[in-house]
């Protein structure tokens, strides 16, 4: 069984937010306000169903899947696109493939070191978070 995920997190750091927000085609003046922002996350359980939430003071991010199961994605607040997303679990990395208009394009969450770490990526870019418990 994979390592639980769930919780409260607060960003430590982020290394190359801006080249992938510029692979997302992010405009710049959003991209300078991502850039300033902490970002909390809410990772949340039931069942087989999970609610990933992302808080900042610009903009939020909601979003529900079942881990094996393709579903439509709009990232809203974040790049605005519609693609196909499916989450799987490798190892004791939760990992998204989102396929659409950009190449490459996804997530990988897991814990190390009781942090929880968020690699994303998008054509050429990779994007590397840390995460510290909070709750």
């Amino acid at each position: 069984m994979p390592t639980s995920l769930c919780g409260k997190w607060e960003l430590l750091s982020s290394i190359n937010l801006e080249g992938y927000m510029i692979a997302l085609g992010i405009g710049s003046s959003t991209r300078k306000i991502a850039l300033k922002l902490k970002q909390h996350k809410l990772i949340e359980q039931a069942n087989d169903k999970y609610v990933i939430k992302t808080f900042s003071t610009f903009r939020n991010y909601v979003f529900s899947f079942r881990v094996d199961e393709e579903f439509d994605e709009f990232t809203k607040g974040l790049d605005e696109r519609h693609c196909k997303s499916v989450v799987t679990w490798e190892e004791n990395r939760m990992v998204c493939i989102q396929k659409g208009e950009k190449k490459n394009r996804g997530w990988a969450h897991w814990i190390e070191d009781n942090k929880l770490h968020l690699e994303l990526y998008c054509e050429d870019q990779t994007c590397k978070q840390v995460f510290k418990r909070v709750a």
